[in-house]
């Protein structure tokens, strides 16, 4: 009879065993360049260690110690200019403390989260950063969070910029607040029933923007019915798409609001395209406010999105923040009204 094989163990197993969290576990084993553990916290990881037979890994006491000078950067989307602001506000960040940038993309595919960390991870950067949302699915988080376990376990740092999850350093975007700021100054410039291109309901800043919206009007006296509502990809076609299925489904509205700008521009080019015109038949909104809207006409009405700032805190969390959750900071958005949304007076929604 063959005798079973037992797996060597792992930090995750050390930290488990020892009762402390996996970024602690790596600290107390494998050091860190900005933080320590406490000598009985480190004797107590150590033994936990020489019980289960683990070994430290070289590779991963350097990740640790800051010995290795690369940044890995995933994005969904170079070609979406919210991401490529993002990532370019991370590069020169990164270039001004002489580290260096690998940069990889999922191609929108969010369910590929999981491979490009491990792949970074074989890479030994020293640290990755994750920009973009999530899906709300449990599989999927359960997949990403393996990946992420095994890269931390060996000593490397993850933070996540858009995005949530337990016991990773994140920086937050206030999508909640900034929709629901919007949509009080939609009411008071007059718009009464909206057309929101919602995106994807699994996407978690889409479905949080549009939640807080809906959420907002609704108090506001002003429910947006369930037809007004429409699910499409969170992208330049997926508002296109939106568009389309609004004009074609005769709906009346008197504002488009898009969950993000380009979104919002898709819509603006399938409206202009099938005859309405914004703002004179119906006002448009983004959310975002991304560099290339100096470029369109009219000036869109959006909710503007810190993204250096947002690249800045991401990078000083990988670098320096605890590691293990703790360290989650929360950037403000503010509404920006421009010629896409007049005030109205008196007038009734238009009908397409």
């Amino acid at each position: 009879m063959a005798r079973a094989t037992r797996s060597a163990p792992t930090l995750s197993d050390v930290a488990r065993h020892a009762g402390v969290s996996l970024a602690t576990a790596s600290r107390a084993i494998n050091g860190s360049e900005t933080r320590t553990v406490g000598e009985d916290l480190r004797r107590r990881v150590a033994e936990s260690a020489r019980l289960l037979g683990y070994a430290p890994n070289a590779n991963a006491q350097a990740m640790a110690r800051g010995a290795t000078r690369t940044i890995g950067v995933v994005v969904h989307d170079l070609t979406d200019p919210y991401f490529a602001a993002i990532a370019d506000g991370i590069a020169t960040a990164a270039t001004e403390r002489k580290l260096f940038l690998t940069l990889a993309t999922t191609g929108n595919n969010l369910a590929a989260l999981g491979d490009v960390v491990t792949s970074l991870d074989s890479m030994r950067v020293r640290a990755i950063i994750l920009v973009g949302a999530r899906w709300k699915d449990p599989d999927l988080q359960d997949a990403l969070m393996a990946s992420i376990d095994q890269y931390v376990g060996r000593g490397g740092r993850v933070v996540a910029l858009g995005m949530d999850f337990p016991g990773v350093d994140c920086v937050q975007v206030a999508n909640e607040a900034g929709a629901t700021a919007l949509a009080e100054e939609l009411v008071a410039l007059g718009y009464r029933r909206p057309l929101v291109l919602t995106g994807p309901e699994r996407h978690s800043t889409a479905a949080s923007r549009a939640t807080a919206f809906t959420h907002r009007m609704k108090q506001l006296g002003h429910p947006v019915p369930d037809a007004n509502q429409i699910t499409s990809d969170f992208t330049r076609a997926g508002g296109t798409v939106g568009m389309r299925l609004a004009i074609e489904g005769g709906l009346t509205y008197d504002v488009i609001v898009a969950m993000n700008d380009v979104m919002a521009l898709g819509a603006l080019n399938e409206a202009t395209r099938s005859g309405i015109s914004i703002p004179a038949d119906a006002g448009l909104t983004g959310f975002g406010d991304i560099s290339t809207l100096v470029d369109v006409t009219p000036g869109l009405t959006t909710v503007r999105v810190p993204s250096g700032q947002l690249a800045r805190l991401g990078l000083d969390l990988a670098l320096s923040g605890p590691g293990d959750g703790t360290g989650s900071i929360t950037v403000g958005v503010t509404p920006v009204l421009r010629d896409s949304t007049p005030a109205l007076r008196d007038s009734a929604p238009a009908s397409r």
